[in-house]
């Protein structure tokens, strides 16, 4: 039985309503369930899965739906209160926090007169137009959204350098501005490391280990998947950041992270880089290090760029190293974690929320010359067929849309990979996860605990089969975020997880633990 409710003006946070729709779900006896607003891109999703009626097709983006199927009337209609009812405490303790939602931008700088930068999280045909509007105030713009063409992009990012304004994004996930961490960011001292990054989780992880070493960031300015990668965008608000960055008087050392650019766009950054005449170090993923030119490092992870980047704080030689650990111990927990595996164990699955973490796993595992399965592959025979079936060693990024549709990013929903663990265990094959957890804003409260369960149903299974599962991973975060870094990282423990301080170590260590599992 289907049951569609549809409310007039009623509009929610798209994540609190992905949030809803997943406890509707888990209801004994329904079978499916889509709390959300009446998007074009929902209406379509709600077409697929057969919960669309007719007079959905005059619904607004600012409507809402409650659309069930159940196996009676009585679990479709418990449903649908309990959606009722979930709305109704977020209604009501918004009102009871004062917690005021401006509908346009004009209303949001009545509130906020002073404001001077402005974040725009609306479905992409929409953020073009407001991120344009924000710029004519005179205001600097993080474009949280997606899905905003090329042209566009390109056109507010010209706009924003005609007028002297940052423009990160579109896609831009993470800033540290003066100090406060915005959208998913963590809480990092304050220092002189100035970062501009196009990769979020990227820019989470370097800034994270800086962090880690005592040391602090002066701005962490974002830019957006596109701007380095496309040469018709040309890495304009990576230009401006590092602009920026050259004229900030609290920005001793200068730190850039990217997925391989353009070619042509790597030239202009390196340019620019040496033209601030400020220490500066540059991480592009995926491609060999550059030589040491005048001002300008290059890092060959994001570990050691944090590294390299702290030592030209302090004016101290940077010594590069693999693990914080001795090669006694890497050598300890490799044969512990081998000597126990059944013959027949030999694949690796990299279970990833970080999509930049598990490009750098997935890329440092094949110039050790093993072949990896993904979803985020860039060479064509290695791309999974179909992401939701893993084949040999597999390395995922479970933030990448094919896993997201109509469901929160695993960072805020740990569901996705919960589902995603317990599947990978009906192979025997398996012998390995690979795993990161990123703490900070935005991201879920307790994502240790939310897959404690199924990482020790799977290691339960492996033993069951005769054989043992290890299990290594790695906590992008600090001691200031609200997840407690020491009490994930003790959770992980307890069930025999081994956790290594960064993803570069982490991904090192399992690769000893695969080139074990070869000689053996």
């Amino acid at each position: 039985m289907k049951k569609i409710v549809l409310e007039k003006d009623s509009y929610y946070d798209s994540v609190f309503l992905m949030l809803t729709s997943k406890a509707v779900k888990e209801i004994p006896g329904v079978k499916n369930a889509v709390v959300a607003m009446a998007t074009e891109m929902n209406r379509e999703l709600l077409k697929e899965i057969g919960l669309f009626t007719p007079e959905m097709g005059g619904a607004t983006p600012n409507d809402l739906i409650i659309a069930v199927e159940g196996e009676n009337e009585e679990v479709v209609t418990k449903a649908c209160e309990t959606a009722k009812d979930l709305l109704r405490k977020k209604r009501i303790t918004t009102e009871e926090t004062w917690e005021y939602r401006p509908v346009s931008l004009e209303s949001a700088l009545k509130t906020v007169p002073d404001c001077n930068l402005l974040i725009i999280s609306v479905p992409g045909m929409y953020a073009a137009r407001e991120a344009k509007k924000a710029l004519e105030k005179g205001l600097h713009v993080m474009l949280f959204s997606d899905n905003v063409a090329l042209d566009d992009e390109i056109e507010l990012k010209k706009l924003a350098i005609e007028k002297g304004l940052l423009m990160m994004g579109p896609d831009c996930g993470t800033a540290i501005i003066n100090g406060k961490p915005l959208c998913f960011a963590n809480v990092v001292k304050r220092g002189d490391v100035g970062i501009v990054a196009a990769s979020g989780t990227g820019l989470q992880e370097v800034s994270c280990c800086i962090d880690k070493l005592g040391s602090g960031i002066s701005q962490a300015i974002g830019t957006g998947g596109r701007d380095l990668k496309d040469s018709r965008v040309g890495g304009m608000t990576m230009l401006m950041g590092i602009e920026a960055l050259r004229n900030d008087p609290d920005t001793k050392v200068i730190l850039v992270i990217s997925k391989p650019p353009a070619e042509d766009v790597a030239e202009r950054v390196v340019s620019k880089l040496k033209k601030t005449g400020k220490p500066s170090v540059i991480h592009f993923i995926g491609l060999e290090a550059r030589k040491h030119i005048e001002n300008l490092w290059s890092a060959v992870n994001l570990e050691e760029a944090a590294g390299m980047a702290v030592a030209l704080s302090r004016e101290e030689k940077y010594s590069p190293r693999t693990f914080t650990i001795s090669k006694e111990s890497v050598q300890k927990v490799v044969e512990k974690e081998t000597k126990r595996m059944a013959q027949t164990q030999k694949w690796l699955r990299g279970l990833y929320t970080g999509g930049t973490l598990a490009d750098e796993a997935m890329i440092l595992f094949e110039r050790a010359g093993f072949e990896i399965y993904s979803n985020i592959q860039t060479k064509a025979e290695l791309v999974l067929r179909d992401p939701h079936v893993s084949q040999g060693h597999t390395v995922l990024d479970l933030g990448d849309d094919v896993f997201t549709v109509g469901r929160p990013h695993p960072m805020i929903d740990p569901s996705i990979r919960d589902e995603r663990i317990l599947k990978e265990m009906e192979d025997p094959e398996v012998a390995l996860l690979l795993l990161d957890f990123v703490l900070g804003y935005g991201s879920h409260e307790n994502p240790a605990e939310a897959i404690l369960k199924s990482l020790s149903q799977a290691k339960k299974k492996a033993e069951e089969r005769g054989g043992y599962l290890s299990i290594v991973a790695s906590i992008t975060g600090t001691e200031g975020d609200s997840q407690n870094m020491e009490d994930q990282k003790k959770k992980l423990e307890s069930i025999g997880c081994v956790v290594m301080p960064s993803n570069y170590q982490a991904s090192m260590l399992v690769l000893k633990i695969m080139q074990e599992r070869n000689r053996s």
